[in-house]
């Protein structure tokens, strides 16, 4: 059958999945009487919830009998690995930018990778039904991005289409009928070429993993596009690592290729038909499927280095297991090299110690995820600062800088520009964003930006949008201005109590209520001033057979602040951790007893 291989990259909230649903409602995937599901190929728990995509997924549909393999990329660039991996997959990409937003940072880091591999991007300006839409403005940023991303003669000569994924509608015009995405599905078939690999249908069989996935049933699952040849269930192949290596032998015992949104079981894969492949036990993603007189592996992309590292150790705390029922050292570690073994842009270190492994990745949002998966699933954890990874150039100490993109409105750019120029951030463009708003891009280190967005949005009131993307490696840039405020610690094991926590509010401000379980060393609120100062949150009140003169009065307590996962590893100071269980999320100090913590200060200052 004639096929098409082709990705949609975009920007987070440009509208990728939202279109790719439309895509599915118009070729007929669903019956008249069937539910049509919103964000049909976020099926994960977490994406669902957050509304976002956070793992790339393929799904095929049927257009005037060809078929058109499409696969949805998250947009987010801390799950850039995804996106990187799969490109490789296909033969052209569908480029979604925002008519209002245009290019945002994460559009040029994915058009790089694209322009990179030689693919000829289809531009479609979505969502030019908004009112704040600037199509043509979008359209010369979109000219000027492939520009300066070195794109040749034949990129730059890229069509464009007019649409809005929401209502299902893509054009040639922007004041076209606006009834359908014929366009669209039309344009993918004549500009995006049928896979090469075709041709090799008749070679021995050879595949590239991309993608690692698993079955209950069937066990590993590897997904990726056949280079050459055909693969049959019974099959004997081999997998190799990149150098050519001999990984294992086995059988193939299912060849699943994407039929709409299920995974169904196919007589044959064909060159060029992207399939998934169980059998294997070792065998991962970058690694090379082939038939057994195959010697040479596939070349696989390399992917963009870590920036963060976060150490992942036993939780250690007085309230230890009391939630979870994974707690040991050794099922945190097969966890976490799972994940590793799954998710290319994350690396895990043992630790001398040996009950903490640091995890280096590409962001806080994709540790967060990682983390709130395991909670989820029954771990317990204590959880470091983000630490930025070094590098060691010429022998000169280097560190990782990104490339922050601001849409904030005009009255709250000053603040803005401000914080970021105390994390040592440079300011490199300052233009009108819209009616009343200020797009900023500045360069900051990655140091300066961990714990920024809350921040961030305390400063412009919630309506600033901020966006980073890794830019390049600087020398490093000094000492950087961490919290200002101290924290309130309990000194007690216990319950809290409204008498104590009511004549502590002067104090600061608590992330703790009432009869909450506390412990000795816990964190339990932000202290007013500059230093750490240790409380007594269980201390109730004593009672006397002397009558007082006036009745006791009903204490009425401020409403404590609740972080969430991202908010508290953004919060805790190099000094403390995190303590995540499956129920609650503490804060605490990494030594729970006070002469201890001084005699860790002492040692820093010495």
């Amino acid at each position: 059958m004639d096929m098409r291989n082709v990705a949609i990259i975009a920007h987070v909230d440009h509208g990728k999945t939202t279109l790719v649903d439309e895509i599915l409602k118009q070729s007929g995937l669903y019956r008249d009487n069937e539910t049509q599901r919103e964000r049909a190929m976020d099926s994960n728990d977490l994406e669902r919830e957050r509304g976002i995509t956070i793992l790339a997924k393929a799904t095929s549909v049927k257009w005037n009998e060809k078929r058109i393999n499409i696969v949805d990329t998250p947009g987010h660039a801390d799950f850039g690995g995804e996106v990187e991996r799969i490109l490789s997959m296909v033969d052209g990409v569908i480029l979604l930018v925002d008519a209002a937003e245009g290019p945002m940072p994460q559009t040029k880091f994915v058009t790089a990778k694209a322009l990179a591999l030689g693919l000829r991007p289809i531009v479609v300006l979505n969502k030019v039904d908004k009112h704040d839409a600037e199509p043509d403005r979008a359209l010369d940023e979109c000219f000027d991005m492939f520009a300066n991303l070195g794109a040749t003669d034949e990129q730059l000569d890229f069509p464009v289409l007019y649409a809005s994924g929401r209502t299902g509608w893509a054009d040639v015009e922007l004041d076209g009928p606006r009834e359908n995405l014929n366009a669209l599905m039309e344009l993918i078939i004549s500009h995006v070429p049928a896979p090469s690999q075709i041709s090799r249908r008749d070679e021995k069989f050879q595949m590239l993993a991309t993608t690692l996935g698993g079955d209950a049933f069937l066990g590993r699952l590897l997904t990726g596009r056949i280079e050459a040849g055909t693969v049959r269930a019974g099959d004997h192949i081999k997998a190799m690592s990149r150098d050519g290596s001999l990984i294992e032998n086995f059988r193939v015992t299912k060849v699943l290729a994407y039929r709409g949104l299920q995974q169904s079981a196919i007589d044959v894969g064909e060159a060029g038909d992207i399939i998934a492949i169980a059998g294997m036990k070792s065998a991962t993603v970058a690694d090379t499927l082939a038939h057994k007189d195959v010697t040479e592996a596939i070349e696989a992309q390399p992917i963009d280095p870590p920036t963060i590292t976060v150490t992942f150790g036993i939780n250690t705390s007085p309230l230890a297991g009391r939630d979870g029922d994974k707690v040991q050292s050794r099922v945190i570690r097969e966890r976490l090299m799972k994940e590793a073994e799954s998710n290319v842009a994350i690396h895990v270190n043992d630790t001398e110690s040996g009950d903490a492994f640091e995890v280096h990745g590409r962001g806080e949002l994709q540790m967060g995820v990682l983390i709130e998966n395991m909670r989820r699933e029954g771990f317990e954890l204590s959880i470091s600062r983000p630490q930025v990874l070094f590098r060691t150039i010429d022998g000169v100490r280097h560190e990782p800088i990104e490339e922050v993109t601001v849409d904030v409105d005009d009255e709250y750019s000053g603040t803005v520009i401000e914080k970021l120029t105390m994390r040592k951030g440079e300011l490199v463009e300052m233009r009108p964003g819209g009616v009343g708003k200020t797009r900023l891009v500045a360069h900051v280190p990655s140091r300066g930006l961990i714990g920024y967005h809350g921040e961030f949005l305390t400063d412009t009131r919630g309506t600033g949008v901020i966006n980073r993307i890794f830019h390049s490696w600087a020398p490093f840039k000094g000492k950087i201005e961490g919290r200002r405020a101290g924290v309130l610690i309990s000194m007690e094991d216990g319950e809290s109590v409204a008498y104590a926590l009511f004549n502590l509010e002067d104090r600061g401000k608590f992330f703790i209520g009432v009869q909450e379980k506390l412990y000795k060393g816990m964190i339990i609120g932000e202290h007013s001033r500059s230093n750490d100062l240790e409380v007594n949150p269980i201390k109730g009140k004593r009672h006397s057979n002397v009558r007082s003169s006036g009745k006791d009065e009903a204490v009425v307590l401020t409403t404590p602040t609740r972080f969430s996962l991202e908010q508290a590893i953004a919060y805790i100071d190099n000094d403390e951790l995190v303590e995540v269980t499956p129920k609650h999320i503490r804060l605490r100090k990494r030594f729970l007893e006070s002469h201890e913590r001084k005699r860790e200060a002492k040692k820093l200052e010495g």
